[in-house]
């Protein structure tokens, strides 16, 4: 399979998220969908882990220590910021087993407005590489698809142990531009997608002392995505965001004045109702609000199936005088769901004002498209400390 067949399933795979198509039965590794019934969704990417130290602990995030990226994974962390003015960029290959210019950027960096509370700025990026698109056999113009998402956050400290965070996010999704479609239900034009979503969190933090051992406790809950549908055609259909509930706990042990552990764990839950590929319309009259309330209870297979959705990111990192870091964990995403399951790892590294995070991941089956996935974060602070 050349690469411009892989973009274009790739692709397809994409725009039948975001319009409810079922005509497609086969993924780009010969898997038949039909074999699943994950919850699909429009602008899928804003589900990646942008940032390497993430990444490298199996996507978990919402309840780790707080650093430039924290307005991803949980804006509430933004409460506990303790340097002035910090930035990170990240760079993620994507596919880069199939294909050579597809590729994640992501932006961030918050500002400590006082003591106990912090804003933030991101801008999430995904190019999808140049393709050529064709109907009825006639070859149209090249085209680069492309999504990206700008978000403001704001943490706010609420106690020596609590904060909550908000954020706002735009969002616009071009996957084919502006093009006429011909098919059996008749003619329209695709389009642009465009939303906004705000994000809501919560993080609490307490020190503890167990024997001889320093010990911090942190919890971490994070809605994400809630927002207006999106549509990408003159239609009329609208797709829900990846609207999600992360939660989870991060347990961080001082070892020596030299040598600390963390060990997180975060659970996934998208908050969006299922619809089976032969009834891809059946949300189109269901709100954001009442497709949350849905979302639980609403899978073909009752409340055992409802558990399966729930995917579980575990990680650990270890830290050597704040400067060495060396990482890993585990994905793990239930069969009738998806199926994706894949070990990470991942070194990082800090020095005065700069740092720098590397993340490697292992997926467990073989030909995944997933596999050799690098991402790399550069970190400043502006501070000093």
């Amino acid at each position: 399979m050349n690469r411009t067949t892989t973009r274009s399933i790739f692709i397809c795979f994409l725009l039948m998220a975001a319009t409810g198509l079922s005509t497609f039965a086969q993924n780009s590794i010969g898997q038949n969908i039909q074999d699943y019934r994950p919850i699909t969704t429009a602008v899928p990417i804003l589900l990646i882990a942008p940032d390497a130290r993430a990444a490298a602990m199996g996507d978990v995030g919402v309840a780790t220590s707080p650093d430039a990226n924290s307005t991803y994974w949980n804006p509430a962390k933004l409460g506990f910021i303790e340097s002035d003015f910090e930035a990170s960029l990240s760079y993620t290959p994507w596919l880069k087993k199939v294909v050579s210019d597809m590729y994640l950027a992501y932006l961030s960096g918050h500002k400590r407005l006082t003591p106990n509370s912090s804003i933030a700025v991101s801008l999430m990026y995904f190019d999808l590489g140049e393709i050529i698109f064709s109907q009825t056999g006639t070859d149209q113009q090249p085209f680069n698809p492309k999504e990206y998402a700008v978000n403001v956050s704001y943490g706010q400290k609420l106690s020596e142990n609590l904060s909550l965070g908000v954020g706002a996010r735009y969002i616009r999704s071009n996957l084919a531009g502006n093009t006429n479609v011909v098919n059996p239900s008749g003619n329209y034009e695709s389009q642009p997608g465009n939303s906004a979503a705000v994000d809501l969190g919560i993080y609490y933090t307490r020190d503890l002392n167990i024997g001889s051992k320093n010990v911090n406790l942190a919890l971490g809950g994070n809605i994400s995505n809630m927002g207006a549908k999106i549509s990408y055609s003159t239609a009329g259909r609208k797709d829900f965001l990846p609207t999600n509930l992360r939660l989870g706990t991060a347990l961080t042990m001082e070892l020596d004045p030299y040598n600390k552990i963390t060990l997180a764990i975060d659970g996934n839950k998208l908050l969006v109702p299922y619809s089976a590929p032969d009834d891809a319309s059946s949300n189109d009259q269901t709100n954001v609000f009442a497709g949350i309330f849905k979302s639980f209870n609403d899978a073909p297979g009752g409340a055992s199936e409802e558990f399966k959705e729930i995917t579980l990111s575990s990680g650990l990192e270890y830290w050597y005088d704040n400067t060495f870091a060396a990482r890993a964990g585990y994905f793990y995403e239930n069969e009738l769901k998806g199926g994706r399951k894949y070990l990470t790892m991942g070194l990082g590294l800090r020095y005065q004002q700069f740092g720098v995070d590397a993340a490697y991941l292992i997926p467990s089956d073989q030909n995944n498209p997933l596999a050799q996935t690098l991402r790399f974060s550069l970190h400043f602070k502006f501070d000093g400390q």
